[in-house]
């Protein structure tokens, strides 16, 4: 299924960045996440977004990645900007204006340094979440500096008195399973506070460990025609010998421009 129109509004600000998306499509939407509306029928951005502002009765995930037509997020030094078109990026901004938190692991904010705000569409910020196990963020890096949204910084219950100073985020303990910080916890602590909504941004290693851990709603992959021979792979999964074991979700398909989104459903 295709949804052509989806992208930025025409022209760019004199400083490279675009205006805002205020589109009246994309206001139903956003009426709609919040129940303000019923959810809209007949545009592009309502077949795109429609079924995920549409409510809820549990805690949900979506995650989105970014990647080379060889599946690679980024190259071996970790440079990913900008791997897709301005299109998939308002599309992403757009995901964190329709959810209550966006998550991202350490090395994402380590190598990209991002905002994690809604700055090219209409919309709120959501709560941004780190996922620092072993807290090995300097907290230097904007998230934890700028007070531009709420930000929270997982962290293994084990390493909560160690580590610097967090800066303007709130330290939240999470205690370890088998060692590693469970996705399905991290979406229970999360839901407690009232962040239902939850978009996974990155990078690939925080994208797989959710996956794996069948803790993925959807996910959606944006191929770009771009072919890298090298560099960081997206989603790294256990090995399997079997294609019958492997996931074979449900999916559909939408146009970024160049670029092609494709979105995994594994639970509505």
């Amino acid at each position: 299924m295709n949804a052509p129109d989806v992208g930025l509004p025409h022209g760019l600000a004199s400083t490279g960045e675009p205006p805002p998306d205020d589109c009246a499509d994309w206001r139903a939407v956003l009426a709609a996440r919040h129940g303000r509306g019923p959810v809209p029928e007949g545009t592009a951005l309502a077949t795109l977004y429609g079924p995920l502002c549409a409510p809820r009765r549990t805690s949900c995930a979506f995650a989105h990645l970014a990647q080379s037509l060889d599946g690679r997020i980024a190259t071996a030094g970790g440079m990913s900007r900008w791997l897709s078109g301005a299109e998939d990026l308002l599309h992403t901004h757009r995901m964190r204006a329709l959810c209550d938190a966006v998550l991202v692991g350490s090395q994402t904010v380590l190598h990209d340094d991002p905002q994690l705000t809604v700055r090219r569409c209409t919309g709120t910020s959501p709560v941004r979440v780190v996922v620092d196990p072993e807290r090995r963020l300097d907290a230097t890096q904007r998230v934890f500096r700028d007070g531009a949204a709420p930000t929270l910084l997982l962290v293994a219950e084990d390493r909560a008195g160690e580590g610097p100073d967090p800066g303007l985020a709130e330290l939240v303990p999470i205690v370890r399973i088998a060692g590693q910080l469970d996705p399905l916890e991290i979406r229970r602590v999360l839901a407690r506070r009232g962040l239902t909504r939850l978009f996974v941004e990155g990078g690939g290693s925080t994208v797989s460990r959710f996956l794996a851990a069948s803790a993925l709603d959807r996910l959606q992959i944006t191929v770009a025609p771009v072919i890298l021979g090298s560099g960081r792979p997206g989603l790294v999964l256990p090995e399997i010998s079997d294609l019958a074991k492997s996931l074979r979700p449900r999916t559909r398909r939408f146009d970024f421009g160049d670029d092609t989104l494709i979105e995994c459903i594994f639970d509505d």
